[in-house]
């Protein structure tokens, strides 16, 4: 049987992401499902805009690891198109709809680029310790600009991403504080690259709110690593992992087995996050 931790003993080094304490966050039940149990219950269909999400972020990275003469608009069109899949879309007509679409938007947005311009990272794992917490990301792109880092985040979703949104978002943080500690480089400037509007959402970060969003992730850690330790218990009901039932439920994975979340929200087609869709 393993011992309580006693009062003033630090407790064990916990690993988590962003994804994970985000997930705890908005619905614990949905926490049990993704991490916990195993094996997982069974995922609903695919949804069209994580498929575009996916294109979009593989079709980038991709162009980034060309060599510098390969790095052309027409090679980031064609790289959609490597990678496009039509899972999650309605029927074929549309899948090719929003093919074109994620074309434009990649094309679009490396002509603006500088193929020389070499990132400091492109699809690059980060981590720091904080706290009790070993925090790791990988984070789409980081820029070097001058003596500093810039965090890179692409987001394909239908909505304008609002300074707010840099702000507050704990993965943009985690990602800053950890790609200075990695790369030793300081980085404090976060941004979202909105591709389908070609805005971008800035947020730059000093010591006190990087320092309060690492300690937001502790705490959140620390209640992960708490519910982990009761599900290996054998506590595994909703007093422990409750749902949490909100907006969020039409897009969860599992809202097929959780009766809390069907009755929130009206149920969504796998294409119903595409604008328009």
């Amino acid at each position: 049987m393993s011992q309580p931790i006693l009062d003033g003993m630090p407790r064990r080094l916990y690993g988590a992401t962003p994804t994970r304490l985000n997930t705890w966050l908005d619905c614990p039940r949905r926490y049990r499902f993704t991490y916990l149990d195993r094996p997982p219950p069974p995922k609903g269909p695919p949804w069209a805009h994580n498929t575009l999400g996916a294109v979009v972020h593989n079709a980038l990275a991709g162009w980034w690891r060309l060599p510098f003469e390969a790095r052309t608009v027409h090679r980031a069109g064609a790289l959609v198109d490597e990678y496009w899949t039509a899972e999650g879309f309605r029927d074929a007509e549309q899948a090719e709809v929003w093919r074109v679409r994620a074309r434009d938007m990649v094309t679009g947005y490396v002509a603006k680029l500088d193929p020389d311009d070499e990132p400091r990272g492109v699809e690059r794992t980060v981590g720091l310790v904080h706290g009790g917490t070993s925090l790791t990301g990988r984070i789409d792109r980081v820029d070097q600009r001058g003596d500093e880092l810039v965090i890179v985040d692409y987001k394909t979703g239908r909505h304008v991403l609002t300074t707010d949104d840099a702000r507050s978002s704990l993965a943009l943080a985690v990602y800053a504080a950890a790609a200075s500690r990695t790369l030793r480089t300081p980085c404090r400037r976060v941004e979202l690259h909105h591709l389908p509007s070609g805005t971008v959402a800035v947020w730059e970060h000093d010591e006190r709110t990087l320092t309060r969003h690492l300690d937001r992730a502790d705490g959140i850690a620390a209640e992960c690593s708490e519910a982990d330790a009761a599900f290996r218990g054998g506590d595994i009901g909703d007093a422990r992992f409750p749902p949490r039932p909100s907006s969020l439920c039409g897009w969860c994975d599992f809202v097929q087995h959780c009766p809390e979340g069907r009755a929130s929200v009206p149920t969504r087609a796998s294409w119903a996050g595409l604008d328009g869709g």
